[in-house]
């Protein structure tokens, strides 16, 4: 298949201008030259038409023979009037393009008073000046006819000088059109340009350009600042791709080579010594826990932000809800995590995705816990939704980092630390969830005081 070939955009704009001006051109041409004639034509009969509707109005006026005078004059037009078989008004002195009485063509004055019409147009031949002429006969009342005539004067000398004068017309109009295109392309095509190289730039990795053309187009200084916009997404978007890479290889290589290594321990050398054995084997098996879980907590994000799992909404009591997830922290005895409501709430969702969104924050303030080893879990009634609260005394975020940390990966501290059982994905299924649920979610924090993150639910 042949490719068609493609043209840069100061080409087309040229061309394009070109071809606006050679239309134009063209129309002048048809209708100043070709179609000269035909229109002038159509001009007088239309102007026909109106002094006869102007006489036929003005029939019985007391000066009519004087209204009669003055259109013949102002319209440049013969009329005469017949009454009764007999010349009634005549007037013939004003244009190259009256009749003369005498001459065969006033057949036609016959043959409308016997053709019983009220109006009729006819288009002879002035026997005496040789020029076609333009007849309208209309009927006023049973034996008053008038004959209104005007010459067509012949165009060819006025369709030449026009001709002549298009010739020069067109060679100007042509060259001002090549020279006006040729800096009006550049002033357009400039700009885009150098927004083209600069994004050549951005597809090779260079985040550090800049899309600065200036332009006095408006469409041109709002695609700049989307392209600038982008950029810095897009280097945000490498930043935390970098981390994830460096994150995930790190989460997934050290139980790896953990696992590996204490399984050629117990091959080479605990095999038969049942305690180390078993130690062995505990650590191969929290290793492979912790690889199952970020797998699992990777595999969950993906679904649920491709929607290909929908919600089961039910009703359910979150009171004792939040208990049996409070329950499974149990474990941990030097931290306190306070929960002081004490009456039965209901709420409508999906029970096991509330779940996953109130561990996963629980899980995070455990993280990045205070020196007080204290986590309230709060809950607030309102008029339609429930508020849930989980609210730690730590160390805080600032303002600048609030708007990542629901990207996946992302980690307040860069000093990443393994042993948190983070695996930098819980606040990326919170968002997720949240969104699907359409309901309200969030953080504030404050330095050196303490975060809160929220959530709401539809009150059943």
């Amino acid at each position: 298949m042949k490719l068609k070939k493609n043209h840069n955009l100061t080409h087309k704009i040229w061309s394009y201008l070109i071809l606006f001006s050679l239309t134009i051109l063209t129309f002048l041409w048809l209708f100043q030259v070709i179609f000269l004639d035909t229109y002038y034509e159509h001009a007088k009969v239309k102007d026909m038409k109106q002094i006869a509707t102007q006489i036929q109005k003005n029939y019985k006026s007391v000066n009519f023979e004087e209204i009669m005078d003055h259109i013949t004059f102002d319209k440049g037009v013969c009329i005469e009037v017949v009454k009764s078989g007999n010349p009634f008004y005549s007037s013939n002195s004003y244009s190259r393009g009256c009749l003369d009485s005498s001459s065969i063509t006033y057949a036609y004055q016959k043959d409308f008073i016997s053709s019983g019409e009220n109006s009729k147009s006819y288009k002879i031949v002035n026997q005496r000046f040789q020029n076609k002429t333009l007849v309208q006969a209309l009927k006023l009342d049973l034996d008053t006819f008038i004959f209104i005539n005007v010459s067509l004067e012949p165009l060819g000398w006025a369709t030449n000088i026009l001709a002549n004068q298009l010739v020069y017309v067109t060679v100007l109009v042509l060259a001002l059109s090549l020279l006006i295109g040729y800096f009006i392309s550049k002033r357009i095509s400039r700009p885009i340009i150098g927004l083209n190289e600069a994004a050549k730039q951005l597809t090779q990795g260079n985040f550090s350009v800049s899309f600065d053309t200036v332009s006095d187009i408006e469409e041109m200084n709002q695609l700049t600042e989307t392209l600038n916009h982008m950029r810095i997404e897009l280097s945000k978007t490498e930043e935390l791709r970098r981390d994830l890479l460096a994150n995930v290889s790190h989460d997934l290589k050290t139980p790896l080579t953990m696992i590996k290594a204490y399984a050629e321990m117990i091959k080479d050398f605990s095999y038969q010594d049942e305690e180390k054995r078993n130690s062995h084997l505990n650590t191969i098996m929290e290793e492979t826990d912790r690889l199952n879980l970020l797998v699992n907590d990777i595999l969950e994000l993906s679904k649920m932000q491709a929607g290909v799992e929908n919600l089961c909404m039910e009703t359910f009591d979150l009171h004792i809800f939040i208990q049996s997830i409070l329950q499974r922290f149990s474990y941990l005895q030097d931290y306190q995590l306070i929960y002081t409501n004490k009456k039965e709430i209901f709420v409508k969702a999906d029970k096991k995705r509330i779940e996953q969104v109130l561990y996963n924050l629980i899980s995070n303030a455990i993280t990045h816990i205070g020196e007080d080893k204290q986590i309230l879990i709060n809950v607030v009634e309102k008029e339609t939704t429930i508020l849930v609260e989980i609210i730690d005394y730590g160390k805080g975020i600032s303002k600048e980092k609030l708007d990542y940390i629901w990207d996946r990966y992302y980690k307040i501290d860069k000093n990443y630390n393994r042993e948190s059982n983070s695996t930098g994905i819980g606040l990326s299924i919170v968002k997720s969830i949240m969104e699907q649920h359409k309901m309200p979610y969030g953080v504030t924090s404050i330095k050196e005081k303490g975060t809160t993150f929220y959530f709401e639910l539809e009150k059943a």
